[in-house]
């Protein structure tokens, strides 16, 4: 190791629209592939490092993608002398590296995105210390959300911007094992502990931020004081809240050669009984998707009258006569289905009045105010957690719609694996599910309405919603499709840093996107408490797991469905 009071390592020797080549400085002319500059211990060329391009009063700051040298030469035989000759390290052997450019550095320090003006060959090339970097973060800085450590200088935190951050949508994206549920808890503890009126509304599918242990006693990835848990079920999400085309999707199989007089019979019944059930709140524009009471049993008589229809003392048959019979059947078996009663047979939510306790205790605003709610839909069928989803989705758009302090209220919507409700194409039943979250995505910033989209799969995900995300938190992806679909979706310019998403390790993300000053691979900071998604400690349990269970405990949870 070399220690050196400059920083120049070499020159730029090509230049084209996108990327830069430099010739490093040659043995003879001192390289060395590890140089101290002061108290920093730098490694030229390290992949994904920062250099910095200066000429006269251009300064471009750029990232290594690739680093190489001449090849040796051929060895060849002498002769004469019986001898090898050829094969060894010359001092005057050329290295060169292929640079991104990332943005200028103006006069007075400030990095701005884009080049503008490029530099011609010959440029310097050198390397960036801790403090220029630390500079490009110090405009961040003042926001005070650090979510870790820059990977390749572990001393320089690396602070987001939370306004693009999370009004322009996020999404994380990485393998199953990468880190998601880590970074996902760590980046909403500090986003809490610096903004304590944050509104965070969180969709947890597997029951990893909440969870029981076996005495029974609550554990959560967030401090008590900040978080509300709520199972689905009970937060009752009441199926008069479902729109037209919800209930369409719900109660209506539309493979049935009756489906289209099941919908449009199912239209006209809903929205007399939406009126009927609602007179004595006086509203003139009442409609089919008002949010309103209507009883679900005189929704089942209609279609049963209906169907059974006949006339002239049982001669004639009604027009509809017999065209509801599946209908009949499939609501029936939903209806007397125990799991769907949290939809079909609420409790708490009995009349319209009751939308004003749900819409508390869905935005925290309830008795014990909270600026975390984790509405955890592990208890709930699979089939139906699309469609609640989708519930809790419009809630939280129609609830910023008609709020005319939307801008003082912005609410956060977080969708753990949204590739199971959010799919790319597909199943039917998921559209309305894909309709409301795009919705969010097109319209959302508009109304303080953020995304922040979670998946392991992003090939699998609605390229709408992708699309609408300026912000990206990519761990470890292997898949070679899924990295390619990731390339697709970053900046231009930006997209060749997809290569190294193979080899982050585990919590380590490469952050693209308006809430950072430059692509940035970093460290996620350890979340504390930790969510419960750590793997099985198989070779643990393996040597000294249970020699027996009760089983009969685990058929009575599987039949009462509780975890």
């Amino acid at each position: 190791m070399q220690t050196s009071e400059t920083t120049l390592v070499g020159n730029i020797t090509e230049i084209s629209g996108g990327q830069l080549v430099a010739t490093l400085l040659t043995e003879a002319e001192g390289f060395e592939p590890v140089v101290k500059i002061g108290s920093e211990t730098l490694s030229v060329g390290q992949l994904g490092s920062q250099l910095l391009i200066k000429h006269r009063h251009i300064n471009i700051l750029g990232q290594v993608l690739r680093m190489w040298e001449d090849p040796p030469e051929e060895f060849t035989t002498d002769s004469n002398r019986g001898s090898m000759t050829g094969g060894i390290a010359r001092p005057s052997r050329k290295r060169y590296v292929r640079i991104l450019p990332l943005g200028e550095i103006d006069q007075q320090g400030t990095f701005i995105r884009g080049v503008k003006q490029f530099p011609v060959t010959g440029a310097e090339v050198h390397l960036v210390t801790a403090k220029q970097l630390e500079v490009l973060f110090d405009r961040f800085r003042s926001e005070n959300l650090a979510l870790g450590r820059l990977s390749s200088r572990n001393k320089i935190e690396v602070f987001l911007d939370p306004n693009p951050l999370f009004t322009r949508h996020l999404a994380i994206l990485g393998q199953s094992g990468a880190g998601k549920s880590w970074t996902v808890t760590s980046l909403l503890q500090k986003t809490v502990r610096v903004m304590p009126k944050a509104h965070i509304v969180m969709l947890d599918l597997h029951g990893e931020y909440g969870w029981k242990d076996d005495q029974g006693k609550m554990h959560s990835a967030f401090p008590d004081e900040i978080v509300h848990h709520l199972d689905a079920r009970e937060l009752e999400i009441p199926y008069w809240l479902l729109t037209y085309a919800e209930l369409v999707d719900f109660l209506i199989d539309k493979t049935d050669p009756t489906a289209t007089l099941q919908i449009a019979y199912l239209r006209d019944v809903l929205y007399a009984l939406r009126k009927k059930a609602n007179a004595h709140l006086g509203l003139e524009q009442l409609s089919v998707d008002s949010p309103v009471y209507f009883s679900i049993k005189e929704l089942y008589l209609h279609f049963k009258q209906a169907n059974e229809q006949q006339l002239d003392f049982g001669k004639t048959k009604g027009t509809l006569y017999g065209a509801f019979d599946n209908f009949l059947v499939r609501f029936q078996s939903m209806y007397n289905d125990k799991r769907y009663d949290f939809l079909l047979r609420p409790q708490k939510r009995t009349k319209s009045e009751h939308l004003e306790d749900l819409l508390r205790d869905f935005v925290g605003l309830g008795e014990e105010k909270r600026q975390v709610t984790v509405i955890d839909l592990s208890p709930i069928p699979s089939d139906v957690r699309p469609m609640v989803s989708s519930q809790i989705a419009r809630l939280a758009y129609e609830f910023n719609y008609w709020n005319p302090k939307r801008r003082e209220f912005p609410i956060l919507l977080v969708c753990e694996e949204a590739h199971q409700y959010l799919p790319k194409e597909g199943d039917p039943a998921l559209a309305a599910t894909r309709k409301a979250m795009e919705r969010i995505a097109k319209e959302g910033r508009k109304y303080g309405v953020a995304l922040c989209v979670i998946s392991q799969r992003p090939t699998e995900l609605s390229e709408t919603v992708l699309a609408q995300c300026s912000n990206y938190l990519c761990l470890r992806i292997s898949n070679p499709d899924d990295q390619a679909y990731v390339r697709g979706l970053m900046p231009e310019g930006e997209a060749d840093m997809a290569e190294t998403l193979a080899s982050l390790s585990r919590g380590e993300v490469l952050a693209v996107g308006d809430a950072t000053p430059l692509p940035t691979r970093f460290q996620v900071d350890v979340p504390n408490p930790p969510p419960a998604s750590a793997d099985v400690p198989l070779s643990e349990s393996w040597r000294t797991g249970p020699d027996d269970l009760d089983v009969a405990d685990i058929v009575n949870h599987w039949w009462q469905q509780k975890r």
